[in-house]
């Protein structure tokens, strides 16, 4: 029977808990203890059991690495998230393009995505992505600059923006 690992993660902006199929690829991470809740974002044609565990192998270590100031290091984890919506995966393909730092309005997201007029589907992407940290969708901005919203809260949004902008800064 497939299982889902899972584990939660210490991180200076909160517990980040992160579910992993068998073949080592996130299908949720979030900042909360409740992997139950995470387990809800997963598509139900991924939904497995969990199977709690302490250290997710490479996952960990990518996460570790990028608290640590390789801030590519969650780049290379791969994620497996499903949507009906053909948009949604592209637009979630270009976001773990976005380079840490350097911020983008969710309308030049939209631009990136080929589908410029389509702001709303923009955010929609980023609202219902359900790995957070290894799809950013933390370095979305509204087109004003301001935070717009993070399901994860603005204080780990605000703590994420500020450590990637730190270590880029140089």
């Amino acid at each position: 029977m497939n299982t889902i690992d899972a584990t939660v993660a210490d991180t200076p902006a909160g517990p980040l808990g992160i579910l992993a199929g068998p073949d080592g690829a996130v299908r949720a991470a979030g900042f909360t203890t409740d992997l139950t809740t995470l387990l809800a974002l997963v598509h139900p044609h991924l939904h497995a059991p969990l199977r709690e565990r302490r250290d997710l192998g490479p996952i960990t270590a990518a996460v570790t690495a990028y608290l640590d100031g390789e801030l590519s290091a969650v780049d290379g984890v791969p994620v497996e998230q499903h949507t009906d919506g053909v948009f949604l995966a592209h637009a979630w393909d270009i976001l773990r393009d976005l380079k840490p730092g350097d911020p983008v309005t969710y309308t030049e997201l939209a631009g990136l995505a080929g589908r410029p007029a389509a702001v709303r589907a923009a955010a929609a992407a980023c609202a219902r992505n359900a790995a957070a940290l290894f799809v950013p969708c933390h370095r979305v901005l509204r087109t004003d600059g301001t935070l717009g919203g993070y399901r994860w809260g603005l204080d780990v949004k605000k703590w994420l923006l500020s450590h990637e902008r730190q270590l880029t800064a140089s």
